[in-house]
């Protein structure tokens, strides 16, 4: 295998697979930034079986590369120049210096969940080379297993909020791009990846054997083609649309491209004229503009600054693709749709992957109970107007500091008729009790309870029975710790 290499630091590998989004695509390899000639071959070989092999696609193997020059220019500045003396020590370092990097394009900090996808790819290739190049990685393990494990990710589930989704939504009878306009639709009906929607042919919708109409299309990330799911008449119009709209690029277009929707005429950039398939970046813009500020204003503008949406704060909402997928799962649920229904929509080998990272509940009665969390930011201003009974608010003021005080938060009437509550007792939903209040000082605290919860949820092998016992705590946790960082940020 090795001996089939390309030579040199520079490869061009072509994408091979025609299931591929990005199938007939040239990718640049360049592996003259890796300084250590052990750590350079090793990578190579990497690189090269996982492609030869078809192990991982050819953009994942771009990507791993290009993941790696933050890691080499950790290794260079301590002087690292193979990977087999690397300790967890080293680790630990390295995750201090993603913690602390600055990103040249942004002038900002990583973002946590970029700094965890650096430290996925040097996993991925040390255990590689466990197996296959044992002698060039530690033989020891460096990795704790406890790097990134969520407790600072973002919470909240990411579904767009009803008021945000009626200004889209009003927005897109008078949006002009017809890619953004029926994009959206379709995104909204199905809750399809972006990459599968760019990839929708004229072929993709099929009349329904007893009324309206199906859709199908290939899960690029599953591999697989997907069963005909049922769509909304307002997505079989936007599908036609956009056949309509692409008729005659289609005619122009490569043979290998004339069949799919989404295809343009470029209009900038060294390819300007070529007709091509949108790209995922270039969709992204559309939503959101470019980002660029040129004398204090906006300079790309996208859908959400053209149509002026924007979220409860005031601010321009920052809308992605993918959060239309979110959106869907989370009305499905919140209608009472059958979590494996759910899905199937979305096309997930397990259903408690839907319910971990998608379905959440957008209801009244979960309002009620989130009300009902006694959240301050200081125990020292408990008043009457949190514990109305002057004999038990006295009782909490003389026992704040002791009696009342939990490992996590204080429980204002641990006591009633010389008998000890029994949530107290069992530690059972003291988090929705109207006697339990907890602070900021316990934040720490939440987290680490949250993401305990959801380890062992997501090694759960005795199904979704006993996933329903921490669902509730875990969406109640969300919130406390949601509402404690906002105490804090306006403290801090």
């Amino acid at each position: 295998m090795a001996s089939k290499m390309p030579n040199g630091d520079k490869w061009g590998l072509m994408d091979t697979d025609s299931n591929s989004q990005h199938y007939g695509r040239k990718f640049k390899f360049d592996f003259s930034h890796i300084e250590g000639d052990s750590i350079k071959n090793m990578v190579k070989a990497y690189i090269w079986r996982n492609y030869k092999e078809g192990n991982k696609s050819t953009y994942k193997l771009y990507e791993d590369n290009n993941k790696l020059k933050l890691f080499n220019e950790f290794l260079m500045t301590n002087n690292i120049t193979s990977l087999n003396k690397l300790t967890n020590n080293d680790i630990e370092l390295f995750i201090s210096f993603l913690k602390t990097y600055i990103s040249n394009r942004t002038n900002k900090p990583l973002s946590y969940q970029t700094q965890k996808l650096h430290l996925d790819k040097i996993k991925a290739i040390i255990r590689w080379g466990q197996l296959y190049m044992p002698n060039e990685v530690p033989k020891t393990e460096i990795f704790t297993g406890n790097e990134y494990t969520g407790v600072n990710r973002k919470l909240k589930i990411d579904f767009i909020p009803d008021e945000v989704l009626e200004q889209i939504n009003k927005a897109l009878v008078n949006e002009e791009n017809p890619y953004l306009k029926y994009g959206i639709i379709i995104l909204q009906s199905t809750g399809m990846r972006i990459g599968d929607m760019l990839k929708l042919t004229t072929d993709s919708v099929k009349p329904h054997l007893i009324s309206g109409y199906t859709l199908i299309w290939y899960d690029h990330k599953n591999r697989k083609e997907r069963q005909p799911m049922p769509i909304p008449n307002e997505c079989a119009i936007a599908i036609e649309k956009l056949i309509e709209h692409t008729k005659e690029l289609r005619e122009q277009a490569d043979d290998s491209i004339k069949d799919y929707l989404f295809i343009h005429r470029v209009t900038n950039g060294s390819n300007v004229g070529e007709i091509t398939i949108i790209n995922e970046i270039r969709y992204k813009v559309w939503l959101n503009g470019d980002g660029n500020i040129v004398n204090g204003n906006l300079r790309g503008k996208g859908f959400v600054q053209n149509h002026n949406i924007r979220d409860t704060n005031g601010e321009y909402y920052n809308l992605t693709s993918h959060q239309f997928r979110r959106t869907l799962a989370t009305d499905m649920l919140s209608k009472g749709t059958d979590l494996k229904a759910i899905q199937e929509v979305l096309g997930h080998s397990s259903a408690m992957t839907t319910k971990q990272h998608y379905a959440d509940v957008k209801d009244k009665e979960r309002t009620e109970i989130f009300k009902n969390i006694g959240i301050i930011g200081n125990i020292n201003k408990v008043d009457e107007t949190v514990i109305a009974d002057k004999k038990d608010l006295i009782w909490f003021k003389e026992n704040k500091d002791k009696g009342a005080r939990m490992e996590d938060g204080y429980c204002t009437k641990p006591c009633t008729d010389g008998k000890i509550c029994d949530r107290l007792l069992k530690r059972q939903k003291c988090y929705t009790c109207s006697r339990y209040i907890t602070t900021p000082e316990y934040l720490q605290s939440h987290k680490n309870h949250l993401a305990e919860l959801e380890k062992q949820l997501e090694g759960n092998i005795y199904g979704d029975h006993y996933a329903e016992h921490f669902l509730p705590t875990i969406e109640v946790l969300k919130e406390i710790v949601k509402r404690l960082e906002e105490i804090q940020d306006v403290n801090n």
